[in-house]
């Protein structure tokens, strides 16, 4: 892949955590890339299977694209089979189930609070009222921006409740918020990591959510200056990790050597993550309208989600091709975060 010809497309939007967290995958791997920005006027990316960012497409050879896909999490795993340097899952299967765990709390769980923030506080909404339609086309006339700054507000904070963001949910995602910048805040006065002395796909999962909310809407920017400055410096460090030396397969933490905090992550997830997944799966196998669960002695309430529902098998699958001495270690940090509800 020396050519631009041969290069990975990857399509995406300033704007989408998810493609902030697969941008920064490719540049930390020096695997070669070419970004775009999706609908825009150079977009030449075929539609994908469902119409979401990031896609990255597979050129081939001859001025078409041999695939496409989207979801970041399989495509971060398609990733680690074509390539083998700079890989971002640890050696040890144990520890990659631990991280690929926390990946998918980032992702689902992590990205409400993200999505909460932007559309709940008037400051946050008018910021990406304005600025968010000009990813795709910087010269839009202004009668058409305003348009568009007018349906862009209507269309998201109209979808608020349907991803959880509503009043009564509220201190729920609030506080979760809060208390992943504290853990944060004291893990990086110690590691520059979460599981290593090398990035994982957990880092890039957080890095794609806390990207928004510690560099771009207000709200959630200000509570992290406060609370948590050494991750508000560790995003931006994660945005291109191409400087970053890598020794082979080594620089991995022992599973049952990780620091206090990334327990505590643990803990949080199980907080809060894991009984909303366990709900959501619940609702949808029984094909209920909404799904609710208790958070901190308080109800959490939304539409349930297919996708979220198809996250927890993964997860599941991922423990079950575990062996025996694997599971036992992996068993053995997980035990008493509340995570090991999620494998049974």
């Amino acid at each position: 892949m020396s050519n631009s010809a041969a290069q990975i497309v990857i399509g995406g939007a300033f704007s989408s955590p998810y493609s902030l967290k697969m941008r920064a995958v490719l540049r930390y791997r020096h695997i070669p890339f070419r970004w775009v920005l999706r609908n825009s006027r150079w977009d030449d990316i075929p539609a994908a299977p469902v119409p979401v960012i990031p896609v990255l497409a597979w050129p081939d050879g001859a001025g078409g694209y041999a695939d496409v896909m989207v979801d970041s999490s399989p495509q971060i795993t398609r990733l680690e089979g074509e390539f083998a340097e700079r890989s971002v899952v640890p050696t040890d299967p144990a520890l990659a189930f631990v991280d690929f765990l926390l990946e998918d709390f980032a992702d689902e769980w992590v990205t409400k609070a993200m999505y909460h923030y932007r559309w709940t506080y008037e400051p946050d909404i008018e910021k990406a009222g304005w600025l968010l339609p000009l990813d795709q086309n910087l010269q839009l006339d202004d009668g058409t921006h305003a348009l568009a700054h007018d349906a862009i507000i209507e269309r998201q904070v109209g979808r608020r409740a349907l991803v959880g963001s509503t009043d009564a949910n509220l201190p729920i995602i609030e506080g979760s918020y809060r208390r992943v910048l504290a853990i944060l805040q004291r893990h990086f006065g110690q590691r520059d990591f979460l599981l290593g002395d090398r990035p994982s796909r957990v880092d890039f999962a957080l890095y794609g959510q806390l990207k928004p909310m510690l560099w771009w809407d207000p709200t959630p920017m200000a509570v992290a200056v406060e609370l948590a400055p050494r991750a508000v410096n560790w995003i931006e460090r994660i945005d291109d990790l191409s400087w970053w030396n890598v020794d082979g397969d080594n620089g991995w933490f022992d599973v049952d050597q990780l620091d206090d905090t990334v327990l505590e992550l643990l803990t949080e997830a199980g907080r809060t993550y894991a009984p909303f997944m366990l709900a959501n799966a619940a609702a949808l196998k029984s094909e209920a309208d909404a799904m609710s669960c208790q958070i901190d002695g308080a109800e959490y309430r939304q539409g349930p989600f297919k996708y979220q529902g198809k996250c927890l098998t993964w997860v599941r699958e991922q423990y079950s091709h575990l062996d025996h001495s694997a599971r036992t270690r992996a068993n053995a940090v997980l035990t008493g975060t509340g995570c090991e509800a999620l494998l049974t």
